[in-house]
């Protein structure tokens, strides 16, 4: 039987069975939990940067999504109340939507006998 060793959707061991096959499974602390989550979009991530078209690349982002959902249950907010810090962020600094790119910032000494 293959070791996986890693966090899986909650659905997966049914599907499984289903296939008629057993697995080994348990569920994890909070602090395996995080630790877990955080891995999973690592992966997620990896998985979405070698993606070939842009049907994979969504189907990567749909799963990190439902990470990011996940992390931000655990860390006690829900996904609007996520939204809600997202836009206020994009409200005061902007979002990615022009695709800036900085590359450098010159420090002005600035003439303060005016």
């Amino acid at each position: 039987m293959p070791i996986y060793n890693k966090l899986v959707r909650d659905l997966i061991p049914q599907i499984i069975e289903q296939d008629g096959k057993t697995c080994v499974t348990y569920r994890l602390d909070d602090s395996q939990y995080i630790t877990e989550v955080n891995k999973k979009m690592h992966e997620e991530l990896a998985e979405y940067e070698g993606a070939n078209t842009s049907d994979d690349a969504v189907e990567e982002l749909a799963d990190l999504l439902e990470l990011i959902h996940a992390a931000a249950r655990f860390h006690g907010v829900t996904v609007e109340e996520l939204e809600a810090v997202r836009a206020e962020k994009a409200a005061k600094r902007g979002g990615f939507e022009e695709r800036i790119f900085l590359v450098e910032v010159e420090n002005i000494a600035r003439d303060t006998n005016k």
